[in-house]
């Protein structure tokens, strides 16, 4: 087989050096990893053959940028990590495929559904797949007034915003909130607080955000990993998430749980999804696992999948190729037990090693 170069976004991210293993670690064939994100201090920028600064996916200038590099590193793949990144790729994707350059990423249309929490559930409740309740208030008095008819203060119930990434802005309504106990016990990046102290903060303000609101689902919640083509899922490894710090994965274990497998499928079959995708759920009181919502990408903890015997990033460029993908059984019970590393650079910011 021959060796590839393959172009990385977002290679700050938590995730990044996971997947940087994973790709390195493949077992077939050599891959040069380059990548690019809008910090200058992105760790993943010690891990790799070459580096490049870009602007935010949201700028007007992404694409021409990621354009010049794909020009001049003549890369075999792009692979991005950072949501807002997926729909301009996307939009884009004929332009850098001309160049030679395959894109991982989802048509337009599927990410519009995908990246939208509130479009995203009223897809799939019309498709007959269960959703958790949800309301979209567009004041502070309807913002009051669905948390209330969502069952608080007898519930806890839960927010965030329409469109955004990671947990940001993801925040539980408690009502016996002990909120000494928070101050003196938790650290600030707790989720839980209470209707009262979101009121205030809503009070004065002039633009009210976009936000869903939902039930509190108080099961067992899923990182599911998939490689799907054309929306059909070619492998499906649900991942436990059996800790979570500041919405990323501390302790997981991959599950083979038949419930969770079969809704992950229906919900990308039914969106029509490529590549990795990340289907995150959440049992309910029945155990019905529902969606919480999906990364159209690559997940950060996709590595333990790479653990389990299941190299979805690799398998995913292999798909992009038009490789044979073999059949894999996941090692079931395989478990993460995340930790902080670090990294070292000199005044260059060339790495240190020792």
């Amino acid at each position: 087989m021959r060796d590839l170069t393959v172009l990385m976004t977002a290679i700050g991210a938590p995730g990044a050096p996971g997947i940087i293993y994973s790709l390195e670690k493949n077992g077939e064939r050599k891959i040069k990893i380059i990548g690019t994100d809008m910090n200058k201090e992105a760790v993943g920028f010690s891990m790799v053959k070459k580096h490049f600064l870009v602007p935010s996916g949201n700028s007007s200038d992404y694409i021409s940028r990621m354009l010049e590099i794909v020009e001049k590193e003549k890369p075999d793949i792009l692979l991005p990590l950072a949501t807002y990144e997926l729909s301009p790729l996307a939009e884009n994707k004929d332009k850098f495929e001309s160049l030679g350059c395959k894109v991982l990423v989802s048509s337009p249309e599927a990410l519009k559904i995908a990246n939208n929490k509130a479009e995203l559930c009223k897809f799939l409740d019309k498709k007959g797949i269960p959703t958790p309740k949800i309301k979209l208030p567009a004041s502070v008095k309807e913002f009051e007034k669905a948390v209330y008819d969502l069952g608080y203060p007898e519930k806890p119930v839960c927010f965030k915003p329409v469109i955004g990434k990671g947990s940001r802005g993801f925040r539980i309504l408690k009502s016996d909130v002990d909120k000494l106990d928070l101050l003196l016990r938790y650290k600030p990046d707790t989720t839980i607080t209470t209707l009262e102290d979101i009121l205030d903060l809503f009070e004065n303000v002039k633009d009210f955000p976009e936000l869903v609101i939902m039930e509190y689902l108080s099961g067992a919640e899923y990182s599911v990993d998939l490689l799907v083509k054309n929306g059909k899922a070619i492998l499906t490894v649900p991942r436990r998430r059996d800790l979570i710090k500041a919405g990323i994965s501390f302790i997981g274990t991959v599950e083979k749980n038949q419930k969770v497998i079969d809704m992950a499928n229906s919900i990308v079959r039914a969106i029509g999804l490529d590549y990795n995708i990340g289907v995150q759920l959440k049992e309910d009181e029945a155990g019905v696992p529902k969606i919480i919502e999906i990364n159209p990408r690559v997940e950060g903890t996709i590595i333990l999948c790479v653990a389990a015997g299941v190299n979805l990033p690799y398998l995913a460029i292999k798909q992009a190729l038009e490789e044979t993908i073999p059949k894999i059984e996941p090692k079931w019970g395989t478990k993460i037990i995340r930790y902080w590393g670090w990294t070292f650079l000199d005044e260059k910011g060339d790495p240190i090693t020792f």
